[in-house]
């Protein structure tokens, strides 16, 4: 990795199947499922979601007010604490072993390690919190004055130019410059996002993105 110490460098990070081996959409499916929250009809949708997402092969806008409006009426706190002790118990240790070396790396060059994702807000703070992250950017809930989760979520969807939305949006507030920061990523919905910073990190991509990096010199690394 090259040496380039600097606080105003930010190193972004995708957390399904880049940070993870996995998705964790499917590791919380079965939670849901083990609990009796959904039908084995359901799961099985979310499987199939999960695969086309991974090809690029799905409306990810239509599918996520599909799953969010599963959650209509549920408590913030509520959902939030769940998710916490669902994270440290089936996904924490799901964590690449490239993906640790690479964030050790980043924060012994002082950079900032944000975590931005298409996940929820709830699993992302856990994961910030879990491996010492800096912040992460992700799609999150609005909720009533109760704190009931109105089952929609905050726009823009933080996905494919979302997330450059988002990222810039971060970066612009702290005075750091997209152009001096790195994203890993292993999916090809993520393009606007490696061609927005100046050191784009492909990680065992998908076959769309294994194409794409290859036509430009994105740099390929296996975790």
């Amino acid at each position: 990795m090259p040496n380039h110490i600097s606080t105003q460098t930010a190193a972004f990070f995708d957390l399904d199947r880049t940070l993870l081996d996995m998705n964790s959409s499917t590791l919380w499916a079965k939670h849901e499922l083990l609990a009796g929250s959904i039908s084995m009809r359901q799961f099985g949708r979310v499987l199939v979601w999960n695969v086309l997402y991974h090809l690029s092969l799905i409306d990810i806008e239509t599918a996520f007010k599909e799953a969010v409006g599963h959650y209509r009426g549920r408590s913030y706190e509520g959902l939030d604490a769940e998710t916490r002790d669902w994270f440290a118990r089936d996904v924490a240790h799901h964590l690449r072993p490239g993906a640790g070396r690479a964030l050790r790396e980043h924060r012994e060059q002082g950079h900032h390690l944000i975590l931005l994702t298409s996940a929820s807000a709830f699993a992302s703070r856990a994961a910030r919190d879990t491996w010492g992250l800096d912040d992460f950017l992700a799609n999150d809930f609005p909720a009533d004055e109760e704190g009931r989760l109105h089952g929609t979520f905050v726009s823009p969807l933080c996905h494919g130019p979302g997330k450059v939305r988002r990222a810039r949006a971060w970066a612009s507030e702290r005075g750091i410059d997209l152009a001096d920061c790195y994203f890993y990523t292993d999916s090809y919905s993520d393009a606007p996002m490696l061609k927005a910073v100046g050191f784009p990190r492909v990680v065992s991509p998908d076959p769309r993105l294994k194409r794409a990096a290859r036509q430009r010199g994105w740099p390929i690394v296996q975790w």
